[in-house]
């Protein structure tokens, strides 16, 4: 007959949290959307462990991004129940087991023996370069450094494991989350950063430094990397030029240092709220549009004067068709490059003037900043640290997870940038 056993599990990094594990898999709590567009529920779940090629993250913290949003109202890949989240930071977990023989097995007869431990690596087969401890940040788009994509100056798009936009991890489909009764729930991006555990595949985790303080290497999980990425790996925007900037979010301010970083002289900022101009200053913007303020002048004829004739970049942070058209007509003729960086909210197709296409303008798309996560993040991790780039400031909120519907309220509202969501601030 096989005995009863009552498995405790605690962190080797952390011994003063215990949890009770059911058989080899996490019971932990997690925010999940079960119906799109409605207030997430904190649930107890259960996180499978990690298969060959994945690692199993104890997120610290993670931060809400207006992509998070999109998925919600299930604009996107709709599937629900779900977990979303993908801009975070945490750890490489290993945790111990205790074993417990329970007193009375089947039949009413004592089990007997004595309590074991043993030690459960959090990394699946065939993962190398990770150890238990290792501070890292899981990001939507990966990297292998083998295929085309990856050995490719030119392309950050890895086609070894690919990046797709429906649930499911992305070698085998299937989930590694499930609730209380055992039934599946999706993930986002294959990161799904609102729980306490996930599990993400080694193409897809960024070591970092330890040195570097979690809400600044939180937002270079996604958003600040894209925004300064956008500006210094996709545009390459060039010292003494021009740059416009339409929406000063969060990723709108990190194109706006980077920018600065690469030394541009015009920054100027469109946005519809006038409490923006301040903000953009402080990060870098030198001049501000606010559309609602110009009269019978337009956005394009606007930036035409300030720059002498449009801008030299010109980058769409907000994902509205019509605002990407404009981004484009407000760029210098004959040279001036658009960069899409907003996913458009209720996928609509953008209108383009044919005849500015032929005059030399061209528009780009960028997944992640046009960044090699593995290469680039701790690049820019270092110039954070050095104080080349400032993104401390796009933090304006801080809650626990039990209050991460405050956090949807906060941005929805317009009255944050990054609200920075605590695993343990609640315990």
């Amino acid at each position: 007959m096989a005995a009863h056993y009552l498995i405790i599990y605690g962190s080797i990094s952390n011994h003063r949290r215990l949890r009770v594990m059911h058989g080899h898999a996490w019971q932990q709590a997690a925010a999940v959307c079960r119906v799109a567009g409605e207030p997430l529920i904190v649930e107890e779940i259960i996180v499978d462990p990690p298969k060959a090629y994945e690692i199993r993250i104890k997120i610290v913290c993670t931060s809400l991004c207006h992509s998070d949003i999109t998925f919600w109202r299930a604009k996107v890949a709709t599937a629900f129940p779900r977990i979303l989240g993908h801009e975070a930071y945490g750890y490489v977990h290993c945790e111990f087991l205790l074993f417990f023989p329970i007193p009375w097995g089947h039949g009413g007869r004592r089990d007997s023996g004595c309590a074991s431990c043993r030690v459960v690596e959090s990394v699946g087969e065939h993962v190398e370069g990770f150890a238990a401890g290792d501070t890292v940040v899981p990001t939507f788009l990966g990297q292998c450094d083998h295929c085309p994509g990856c050995a490719s100056e030119h392309n950050n798009l890895c086609t070894t494991v690919p990046f797709v936009f429906g649930p499911g991890m992305r070698r085998d489909g299937t989930t590694r989350f499930r609730d209380a009764h055992g039934n599946p729930l999706h993930d986002l991006v294959a990161v799904s950063s609102f729980s306490e555990y996930t599990v993400v595949d080694v193409t897809q985790v960024v070591k970092i430094d330890p040195a570097v303080p979690p809400k600044l290497a939180c937002l270079l999980s996604c958003g600040g990397s894209t925004g300064v990425g956008a500006a210094w790996r996709v545009a390459k925007v060039q010292p003494g030029s021009s740059v416009v900037i339409f929406g000063l979010g969060s990723v709108g301010l990190a194109v706006a240092q980077g920018a600065k970083m690469c030394g541009a002289s015009k920054i100027i900022g469109v946005d519809m709220n006038p409490d923006k101009e301040e903000v953009g200053k402080s990060f870098g913007v030198t001049h501000f549009v606010n559309p609602s303020q110009l009269g019978n002048s337009s956005v394009t004829e606007e930036i035409a004067k300030l720059t002498g004739g449009g801008a030299d970049y010109s980058f769409e942070c907000i994902g509205v068709s019509s605002v990407m058209t404009d981004a484009f007509t407000s760029t210098k003729p004959g040279k001036g490059k658009t960069i899409i960086l907003g996913l458009e909210k209720d996928n609509e197709p953008i209108s383009l003037p044919s005849l500015d296409l032929l005059s030399g303008k061209c528009v780009m798309g960028s997944y992640f900043g046009g960044l090699k996560p593995k290469t680039d993040v701790p690049t820019l991790a270092q110039k954070c640290m050095n104080k080349e780039l400032e993104l401390d400031g796009l933090v304006t909120h801080e809650v626990g997870l039990q209050e991460i519907n405050t956090a949807f309220d906060l941005l929805l509202q317009g009255k944050s940038l990054r609200c920075i969501i605590w695993m343990d601030k609640d315990k």
